[in-house]
């Protein structure tokens, strides 16, 4: 059966739960009470008579459905199932309290624990479906995974069944049910960053390996901090992540940018024959050979950062924004300070704008086309 179907199914169930315990067998009850005033023992067996059948046949619907085979889907329908089954709990020990009606009443409570033991397991098919997740899409651009919005959403509609969730973990605990609800949502959300940490190794490029994660973490992080999840969750989980995620982006600048900063380094290694650029009381013992190469290196280098990592992808506008910011902090400076320092020595030669071709500024403009997930035909326009 499609899981439409079964959906919808199970929807007119609850209803039809509702309507026969609060409308059809309390109206039996109260029919057999009038006619039968008095004659306990009969008027009991004459309910249970009448209403045995529908009772029957709406458990047993309920007991398919739980011992059906668990998948994360049904755990909404199933968490619906147990709510009304709670609901209705008082009424049902009130209408069906007889002995002549206690197999009924067994079956009752038999099918609401059933129902709590399948949520449970379902909990832990989740994460383990989490952490294993084998579907091999690859976000070229090391933007928010599928799978990270996928399980942020289903961490949301957890949320939306808090009561119910905690009713049902008394059903087995007697400990703190905020506890238990916190526990759950904490192994799902280590079952998510696992997943995540073996997507990133399909990555070649270890920069955007850190791009990736980062991107990814700080997705959790914000949405748990616009959620009912992060009272639970505490503000110690909250800062442990962001810090997290700084470490991200702190390991994608210095694996994206160490070597392109190397080259605007006095002290830095010339990329020709490795010979180190010496300063002496100014520009003194540095050819103009070097300077000339070490202004090539640095173009070659921005050039290909620009191509690749334009076509990158920062979802987050303030993430996105702090991360250029912390690059050009690092760049920036330097260029100038090179720039500066070096450039009258081939400013003052043939060709100079085919080795400075950039000025600060220009560097500041292309900056601020990184991360925005350009294909490579937007960027040659």
């Amino acid at each position: 059966m499609q899981w439409e179907v079964l959906e919808a199914k199970i929807g007119n169930w609850i209803h039809y739960m509702r309507i026969a315990v609060k409308l059809l067998f309390a109206g039996e009850k109260k029919i057999c009470d009038q006619i039968l005033d008095g004659v306990d023992s009969l008027r009991d067996q004459c309910f249970a008579e009448v209403t045995v059948n529908s009772v029957s046949v709406l458990l047993s619907f309920g007991e398919a459905i739980a011992k059906s085979k668990r998948s994360p889907e049904k755990l909404f329908v199933l968490l619906d199932m147990f709510e009304i089954m709670r609901e209705l709990h008082s009424e049902i020990e009130l209408l069906f309290g007889s002995k002549a009606c206690i197999e009924m009443r067994e079956a009752a409570l038999s099918l609401t624990k059933r129902l709590a033991e399948t949520v449970q397991e379902t909990f832990v098919d989740f994460e383990e479906a989490v952490e294993k997740d084998a579907t091999k899409t690859t976000v070229l651009d090391g933007t928010v995974h599928p799978l990270t919005s996928y399980v942020i959403n289903y961490v949301k509609f957890l949320f939306d069944y808090q009561s119910t969730l905690k009713q049902l973990f008394r059903e087995f605990d007697a400990s703190d049910p905020d506890a238990l609800l916190a526990s759950v949502t904490t192994r799902i959300m280590q079952a998510l960053q696992n997943s995540l940490d073996g997507k990133s190794k399909q990555y070649r490029d270890p920069s955007l390996t850190q791009l990736f994660l980062m991107n990814n973490v700080h997705y959790i992080v914000r949405s748990v901090q616009r959620s009912d999840a992060k009272d639970l969750l505490g503000d110690d989980w909250v800062q442990i992540h962001r810090r997290i995620v700084q470490q991200h982006a702190n390991q994608y600048k210095r694996i994206s940018w160490a070597k392109i900063l190397q080259c605007l380094s006095v002290q830095g290694g010339a990329s020709g024959g490795g010979s180190a650029m010496v300063a002496d009381g100014g520009a003194s013992g540095i050819s103009r050979a070097m300077v000339k190469d070490r202004f090539k290196t640095f173009n070659a280098q921005f050039e290909e950062l620009h191509q690749r990592q334009s076509q990158w992808t920062v979802p987050d506008s303030e993430l996105r924004e702090s991360l250029r910011l912390a690059v050009a902090e690092v760049l920036l400076p330097a260029y100038r300070s090179f720039q500066k320092r070096f450039g009258p020595m081939v400013e003052n030669g043939k060709n100079p704008q085919k080795y400075i071709r950039y000025s600060p500024e220009v560097l500041d403009r292309m900056m601020n086309e990184f991360f925005e997930g350009k294909t490579w035909s937007e960027q040659k326009r």
